[in-house]
Formats: structure tokens, sequence, C-alpha cells
């Protein structure tokens, strides 16, 4: 049987399925495409458990396409500090401002123009296209990938371009025959979510187990077959937390690579020593001991960040710092999370000289 068949076999009571047993969650409520879209950004890095809060804290500042295009720069990185990828944050933006230049506010009812819009691929673009609009565009991702696999029992690397753009085409096969595609995407993801797992799916509570190919040939277990990742380069950060007075120093990050533009403490490459540290201090022209303080480990996408640091009294305030009293520092400003462990350490050693 080829794999488009197998795919069609499932529609009835995967749809079936998903409308008896589906999560009620907040982007749920209605077809809004903007409100889907948020979601959909959102979970592209984020445990759903962990989005909803972010997702109405979002929703309730900027419930509009327009709000958010005309939204300061400062206050959606505040919005979405502890969500990390905050290109995801920035792109959204720039597709706001081209949903209300171009299209009216309105998000266009076409996979290929939505495709266009900044920071939305294929798999967004499908996903608001048949949940919010009816499309038949299906919305492949990591999930959907997953429940194919094992479904066709196909043990094609699911990370090579060619195994998802093959899914994607035996799904734009069979789309068309399902009586609402809204619930057949949205059973695809909540199948993967909570029944086929990665791991030891949970076959018993499956509405497809009777068609999965793989759990018939005991295989369910060992696929999807994902290519081994390669081992995350290693920075080792000395952070500095400067204070003067009552001021807090803060640097602004190169506007490209990693934490692009954010706000992070002033720091130098390597694990320095004290001698070394208060060497550094020296060259910024700031004449002051080095009390060593918290460690830190950061791990990203491709990179981990091993982070030192030194707590100082600073007894300038050099400009090529931005300095910022506390209050505004943890009410405007967004950190991103890799900052939080010296942040809370600040706070401690403010605390503690009251």
């Amino acid at each position: 049987m080829e794999h488009k068949d197998i795919l069609a076999a499932i529609i009835s009571p995967l749809c079936s399925w998903y409308r008896k047993n589906q999560r009620i969650l907040p982007w749920r409520e209605n077809k809004d495409p903007y409100r889907i879209w948020v979601s959909e950004i959102m979970l592209q890095q984020t445990r759903v458990e962990a989005a909803i809060p972010y997702y109405h804290r979002f929703l309730e500042a900027l419930p509009t396409v327009e709000a958010l295009a005309q939204a300061p720069l400062e206050q959606l990185m505040k919005l979405w500090e502890g969500l990390g990828y905050y290109s995801r944050v920035k792109n959204m933006q720039k597709a706001a401002m081209t949903v209300v230049e171009q299209y009216g506010g309105r998000f266009p009812a076409d996979a290929k123009l939505l495709e266009k819009l900044p920071g939305i691929g294929d798999y967004t673009a499908g996903a608001i296209g048949s949940i919010a609009f009816g499309l038949p565009t299906p919305a492949v991702d990591g999930n959907v990938l997953r429940v194919a696999a094992r479904l066709c029992n196909d043990d094609t690397d699911i990370m090579l371009p060619q195994t998802k753009r093959r899914v994607k085409a035996d799904l734009e096969t069979v789309y068309p025959e399902a009586e609402n595609v809204s619930d057949l995407t949205q059973g695809l993801m909540e199948l993967g979510a909570l029944i086929c797992v990665p791991g030891v799916p949970k076959c018993e509570f499956c509405p497809l187990a009777e068609l999965c190919v793989a759990r018939k040939a005991g295989r369910e277990q060992s696929l999807p077959v994902r290519e081994v990742k390669k081992e995350k380069k290693l920075e080792k950060r000395t952070v500095f937390m400067l204070r003067c007075e009552d001021k807090v120093a803060l640097v602004k990050r190169p506007e490209k690579g990693v934490l692009a533009g954010m706000w992070e403490f002033p720091a130098a490459e390597g694990h320095l020593t004290k001698n070394d540290a208060e060497e550094q201090l020296t060259a910024w022209g700031i004449n002051a001991k080095a009390e060593k303080f918290v460690e830190s480990r950061h791990v990203f996408t491709h990179l981990i960040w091993d982070m030192k640091s030194y707590y100082v009294i600073a007894d300038a305030m050099p400009e090529e710092f931005y300095w910022f009293d506390l209050n505004e520092l943890i009410g405007r400003l967004a950190l991103p999370t890799a900052m939080k462990p010296f942040l809370t350490a600040v706070i401690k050693h403010i605390d503690a000289e009251k």
C-alpha cells in the first residue's frame, strides 16, 4: 500500500478522535488568523503548557495585528522575555507591518502569500491556511513527520528536507478528501503531541493503531529515523555584574548572531581569574575589586555558554555601557534567559545591603 493511501485511510478516524479528545487551548477558541499565527510562532520552540501564560499576556497587550505592528521594540522584547529565540518576535512585527501595509490588516487567505511574510515558513503557512481559512494546506512539523513515519513504516531520515517535501506532497493529495481540514491538521498535531510521542508511543490509546504499519511490524519504537545531532560548541565566558551608586551596567549584543540586539551584562571571553578580571575592569576605566560569584551554563540550539561571574562595586560609569536603575531593568527591559541567574545575583546583593 502506498504512503498516500495509508494517509487517506486515517482521515475519518483521526478527525473523529480529535473532535472528542482535543485539549482546550486558548488559540482554539476561534478561527482568528492573528491568534492562530501568534500561537504557532510561540509553539515553534516552546511547550504548550509554558506558552499559554505568554500567549494570554501577549494578546492582552497586543490584541490585533495593527497593535503588534505599532508596538515599541522594547515592549515586544519584554512580552517575549523568557521564551527565547527572540528573532521570532522581531519577524512577527515585520510580518504584522506587511499585513497592515499590503493587506489592510487582514491576513491573506493564500498559503503562498502567507509564506512570503517574514518568519512564516511552509509549516506555519499550512497551519494558518488550514486552521483559519479551511484551505487544504498540510502543516508538516516534527510531530507530523513522526506520525507519518510510523504509520507508513518509513525508515527515511525525517531530518532530510526531501523527506519533509515527500510527506507534505503525500498529504496534499489526501487533504482535499477531508471534510474539515482544520480537524485533520490539528488532529495530526494532537496525535503526535499526546499519543504518538517520541520513544515509546502510547499505541493502546491510538485511534490509528490498526492502520499503523510500523506497529504491525513491531517497529514503532525504532521509528522515526533521525540523524545524530552534532556536538554543541562550548564557549567559556566571564560575566561582570557592575554596579555604581544605584545603577547597573548593561550592553547590547550585536544585531546579528546569538541573542541579536538583546541586553546582557558586560562579558569577556574565557574564564578570567580574579586578577585577570580586575585587569579587564581597569581597561574599562574602573578601579575596583572583583568578587567571584555565581556560575551558570546556558544551552542554545547549537551552542553552550559556560559562564562564571564577578560582582563589582564600580567607582565610575564608563560611557561604553548603559546604566539602569534596578526597577527599570526589571520592569521595562527584556533580559535573555541566559542572563537571569546574574540578575538574580544582583538583586540578592542589593537586598542584602539594605
